[in-house]
């Protein structure tokens, strides 16, 4: 059995249904044959090991344990899925403090247990925040920790699909940028409709304006809806996405959806948002964000709000004003 690497993965958060999903991607896509699953819900996660056992995989050795210390020492990459799940009514802010701290712990651990570490993604809400908090406490380079942002932008090649009537992958480079929240930014200008660009197509009979305005909304509540349908938060999109971004760590096939990446570029400072990336065995890798003027003006209104919750967060004692951030981790000096 070919694997990307033989160095060890660890799912953070294993026993809940993203990091189960998570586990299970992971085997069948073969990253590597090392697969640590860690949660600290010991009952649930033994019962996840069994089932990944049961699967019958070939040649991959899965180990279990509530042990953060044995979990994360000799990992060379991370993926967690360790914060609270958002639940009906609530938004991603609303988890604000809570998962904050739990993604401060987890840097705190990464730094102790494992700063060799290759690569962190990190997924539990709101991302960009728990993604930031997190590389301040890890000590990594920026381009070491990314945040699962993609999921916007893919939901919003299905609504394109889904309105046109036609296959997904004739939607092309459909991109949203800035939060993982209800304060996206929702590009147009980026994408094409088979072949067509889509911001020739808004406005006319095709996409009068009213629809795309309201499939903007959709776009933006996409992870209420999964709530309102399912009873529960979104689980088998983020795993999976997820587990793409961290086999191109590995060496595989770059990833190339936008991901939540820290930005401190002169025009957005000290935040982790959606820029337009790729994620490779280099790390992550920033491009610049191309759009309209209008865009650009809804890109940085996302990038205020993100500030408002990093400030917030700051003000909460979790992390320190950003002048003290280059003492804690020597790469955001």
């Amino acid at each position: 059995m070919k694997f990307l690497t033989d160095e060890k993965l660890v799912i953070v958060g294993a026993a809940g249904m993203i990091g189960s999903n998570m586990a299970q991607t992971a085997a069948m896509m073969h990253l590597t044959p090392d697969i640590c699953l860690f949660d600290t819900y010991a009952p649930g996660l033994e019962g996840v090991v069994e089932e990944m056992r049961h699967c019958g995989f070939s040649g991959i050795n899965f180990t279990a344990t509530s042990d953060v210390r044995e979990a994360f020492t000799g990992a060379s990459y991370i993926v967690s899925s360790g914060g609270a799940a958002r639940k009906a009514g609530m938004t991603r802010e609303d988890l604000l403090r809570g998962n904050s701290e739990i993604a401060e712990q987890l840097g705190k651990d990464i730094k102790a247990y494992c700063p060799d570490v290759k690569h962190v993604v990190v997924v539990f809400n709101p991302a960009d925040i728990t993604g930031l908090v997190t590389l301040i406490y890890s000590g990594l380079k920026p381009s070491q920790v990314s945040t699962l942002a993609a999921l916007d932008s893919t939901r919003l090649r299905s609504e394109l699909a889904k309105y046109f009537h036609i296959p997904a992958d004739e939607i092309v480079n459909s991109r949203t940028y800035g939060g993982h929240g209800e304060q996206m930014a929702v590009f147009a200008s980026t994408t094409t409709v088979a072949g067509k660009p889509l911001s020739q197509i808004i406005g006319t009979e095709a996409l009068p304006l009213h629809e795309w305005e309201a499939m903007k909304q959709r776009v933006i509540q996409g992870g209420k809806n999964i709530i309102d349908l399912r009873g529960r938060s979104s689980f088998q999109s983020p795993a999976y996405l997820s587990i793409e971004m961290i086999a191109a760590a590995m060496g595989g096939q770059p990833f190339t959806w936008p991901v939540g990446t820290y930005v401190n570029d002169g025009t957005y400072n000290h935040i982790m948002m959606a820029m337009e990336t790729t994620v490779d065995k280099n790390g992550v890798c920033v491009k610049p964000v191309k759009g309209t003027d209008e865009e650009r003006k809804s890109l940085d209104q996302s990038y205020h709000h993100l500030c408002h919750l990093r400030d917030e967060v700051i003000s909460l004692g979790i992390i320190p004003p950003i002048s003290d951030w280059g003492r804690i981790n020597p790469n955001l000096r």
